[in-house]
């Protein structure tokens, strides 16, 4: 699936460039290193990338000095921010700039490549409007949306109370609801995009009655979560960021959900889950189901 798919990473820790080529080759993506935003640039006029892994924080030639660069002389290519403290200037910054995703420091090897796929993904679909596949979406709905948009358009900082509305509307937040909003408010859609994929809270996709996040930090990481994953997508029958078929679950990865005591840990709903064990997840899940007339 990843042959041919080109990616640099930039950063001046040496350990991230290994960690990151060590991860992204081994699922077959071609992966080379720069130590700095200006390295970077040399590398870049001389080959194509199809996404640039890049640090905020790098001396002389920065991320944000580096990206704008890329925008003017790349604009396809992908951006993806790597960031052990990221502050609100610099990632406002950064989504200005249309970035795709960010990946805090450290990284796991599941949050690294969940990341990259869902980059990649996000980039296939940048194809003009017309293009797109139309959703059927009731009238009412449509209606109700075009109504928060007038609404809030003239009005600062709109973007999110309108995206958060949308979502509670529609449910998720596909392109097409996302382009709309963007003509609505007269902003660009790769800022809308930025925003939906920079906060979990939103979601590209529709969503089951009953939400699973599965923490995949490196606390949970390292207690042992990707066993806990397994166990999942066999119990639903579904992939991370899929729905069952009955539309009772979706399931959804994050990177922390400010339980780390509780490592390995999930939340279905609001409700929290700790010290998970594979053996555990189905008597959860029978929790989230539908009593069995045959036992009641």
């Amino acid at each position: 699936m990843a042959d041919n798919i080109k990616i640099l990473v930039v950063d001046d820790e040496p350990i991230v460039i290994r960690s990151a080529k060590r991860i992204l080759g081994a699922e077959g993506y071609d992966v080379e290193g720069a130590s700095g935003g200006r390295e970077a640039i040399i590398m870049m006029e001389q080959k194509n990338y199809d996404l640039v892994l890049t640090d905020l924080k790098m001396p002389e030639v920065d991320g944000i000095t580096l990206m704008r660069w890329i925008r003017k002389s790349r604009p396809e290519t992908g951006i993806v921010v790597i960031t052990g403290y990221p502050s609100q200037e610099t990632i406002k910054e950064a989504l200005e700039l249309g970035i795709i995703d960010y990946v805090p420091k450290p990284f796991t090897p599941a949050v690294l490549l969940d990341v990259t796929h869902r980059a990649f993904e996000w980039m296939k679909g940048k194809v003009p409007v017309e293009e797109i596949p139309k959703e059927e979406f009731p009238p009412s709905m449509i209606s109700e949306l075009d109504r928060v948009i007038k609404e809030y358009k003239n009005k600062p900082g709109s973007t999110i109370p309108v995206l958060q509305r949308a979502q509670e509307i529609v449910g998720y937040l596909p392109p097409i609801i996302q382009k709309r909003i963007a003509r609505g408010l007269n902003v660009s859609t790769a800022d809308v995009h930025s925003i939906v994929s920079f906060y979990s809270f939103f979601s590209m996709k529709p969503r089951g009655e009953h939400i699973v996040k599965v923490c995949l930090g490196t606390a949970c990481y390292v207690k042992g979560i990707e066993a806990v994953v397994t166990k999942l997508k066999a119990e639903l029958k579904i992939e991370m960021g899929g729905i069952t078929d009955d539309k009772r679950f979706s399931m959804e990865s994050v990177r922390c959900l400010g339980a780390c005591g509780l490592a390995p840990v999930m939340v279905i709903d609001q409700d929290t889950h700790g010290t998970l064990e594979p053996k555990k997840v189905a008597q959860i899940l029978d929790e989230y189901r539908p009593v069995s007339k045959e036992t009641t």
